[in-house]
């Protein structure tokens, strides 16, 4: 599978926790859901290498 390492989505603490991918894109039946652990401001899917990035992370 080719991964999407150029996509970016930043999102808020609020969304957690986090599944990829998010039904609000037009990629939202991609691939399977897969629930992601947020342990660093910057978190990838293992599947679709979409980058999530928690801009209140440090808050």
């Amino acid at each position: 599978m080719a991964t999407n390492e150029e996509k970016l989505i930043q999102i808020k603490k609020d969304t957690l926790p986090l599944s990829c991918p998010l039904p609000e894109y037009d990629d939202w039946d991609g691939h399977p859901r897969v629930f992601l652990e947020v342990e660093t401001k910057r978190t990838a899917c293992p599947y679709c290498g979409t980058i999530y990035e928690v801009v209140d992370f440090d808050e």
